[in-house]
């Protein structure tokens, strides 16, 4: 049996990982300034995320939602503190997909309604509203393309308005910073008028920080920095660091009924494990403080870098955007200099996603190395 072919592949083949860098079967060492899609918050292999994993393992690994799990009530309580967050509850799942999935499912139940508000060059996931509500129609099916979703410019506050006037939104579904779709971020005015929109109309407003969450922009969730209240939050990601978990922020408001969400395997002892432990490295290390410290770095270091014509993002998701397509420029960084960084919707585009845990040290390697690989892409 072959692998479904879906993925197209660098010939590298990671065989073990230490903080920010990874080592193929040769023990060649990359910089990992990607973190696979934004996913290692903390470092690969941090020794007390390993440790607290392996303990809990040797416990119990998973148990179905129809018993207690303590493990879950203390994520709880640690990510309201640490995110300052308290006034809403929380409902684990396996993927920021399917956070986003509950999401929207969440209000829809809650508001009657059934179409959705998105925006373009969004990217919520792979699932049936998800993808629907996702600004490519090269992964929507068919069957994904019966879910009503209404797509706006980021930032157009005329477009929503017009767009609720229909009466039968459920939901608004806004990336704080465009992952995928390439950093875009609107103002604070932008988000202050579309929740206003949203209390006129009767429709909730879901701020999706499966990417741009837990400490990734130098705030514990992007949207702080606006400061507005989501219905409901979608995170994943950096959430697990590598463990595959997802849930939604859902404000008290917003009441609970059994049966109206479920899963088998969201909340398992090891997914809880795995966050409790980011959750702990996060406020000890201080990886927040050290995401902005280290982004005004990486600003310092690439300024004076005449290929970069502008950067977006915040913190440690930051894009450099160049004039001409960077395939090849990602390519030759991840062959020849060994690191590797992500691209996006915007062909120009390269992300830079590492771990908050980056040091300097590091940033002078990516920059001496794009330096270099720049003077053979513009010759």
């Amino acid at each position: 049996m072959g692998l479904f072919n879906v993925y197209q592949l660098f010939d590298i083949t990671p065989v073990r990982a230490q903080d920010v860098f990874i080592y193929d079967e040769n023990d060649v060492e990359y910089l990992d300034l990607y973190g696979g899609h934004a996913v290692i918050s903390v470092g690969h292999s941090h020794p007390e995320y390993v440790a607290r994993l392996s303990d809990q393992l040797s416990k119990i690994a998973f148990y179905s939602n129809s018993i207690q799990n303590p493990l879950q009530e203390e994520m709880a309580e640690k990510l309201a503190k640490l995110s300052g967050c308290a006034d809403y509850d929380l409902f684990l799942c396996n993927s920021g997909a399917e956070a986003n999935e509950n999401a929207l499912k969440v209000a829809s139940f809650a508001t009657g309604k059934h179409k959705i508000i998105a925006f373009k060059n969004s990217f919520h996931g792979r699932t049936s509203a998800a993808v629907a509500a996702t600004d490519n129609p090269k992964i929507v099916a068919p069957l994904n393309a019966q879910q009503e979703v209404i797509f706006c410019e980021l930032g157009d506050v005329a477009a929503v308005q017009k767009a609720l006037e229909t009466g039968d939104v459920c939901a608004i579904i806004v990336e704080t910073i465009q992952g995928v779709g390439g950093l875009d971020e609107a103002d604070t005015s932008f988000f202050h008028e579309i929740y206003s929109l949203s209390r006129k109309h009767h429709c909730l407003i879901i701020a999706d920080e499966v990417q741009s969450g837990f400490g990734r922009t130098g705030d514990f969730f992007a949207f702080q920095k606006h400061d507005w209240t989501p219905d409901l939050i979608p995170i994943a990601k950096g959430m697990g660091n590598g463990f595959p978990v997802g849930g939604v922020l859902i404000h008290h408001d917003i009441k609970a009924s059994f049966g109206m969400l479920g899963t088998t395997f969201g909340g398992n002892h090891l997914a809880c494990a795995a966050v409790n432990a980011v959750l702990d490295i996060i406020e000890t290390e201080q990886l927040m403080q050290a995401a902005t410290d280290m982004s005004a770095y990486f600003l310092d270091q690439i300024k004076d870098i005449p290929e970069i014509k502008r950067v977006k993002g915040r913190g440690l998701m930051l894009g450099l955007e160049f004039d001409f397509p960077i395939a090849d420029l990602r390519k030759d960084l991840i062959l020849n200099h060994h690191i590797f960084t992500g691209n996006s919707k915007n062909p120009n585009l390269i992300r830079i996603l590492p771990s908050l845990t980056v040091q300097k040290s590091h940033i002078d390697t990516f920059v001496d190395a794009l330096k270099t690989a720049l003077k053979t892409a513009v010759q």
